[in-house]
């Protein structure tokens, strides 16, 4: 799905993307962006795709790839 960073929490290494069509908010890992040095270059607002999957701690975003 496609969607964008809400919120970045650079000094714990997580974040928050929003779907752009449903406005779901989902965290991710810096593990799993697809290039392993993106997170330090993301920035609030910027595109990324991601696939989601299910956490028992709610969903989460996966393989997030910056656009």
């Amino acid at each position: 799905m496609n969607g964008s960073i809400r919120k970045i929490c650079r000094e714990k290494g997580y974040g928050f993307c929003r779907d752009e069509c449903t406005g779901k908010e989902y965290f991710f890992h810096r593990s799993q962006l697809v290039l392993p040095n993106a997170f330090e270059t993301l920035s609030e607002g910027q595109s990324v795709q991601f696939d989601t999957a299910d956490n028992p701690k709610g969903p989460r975003a996966v393989n997030v790839k910056v656009q």
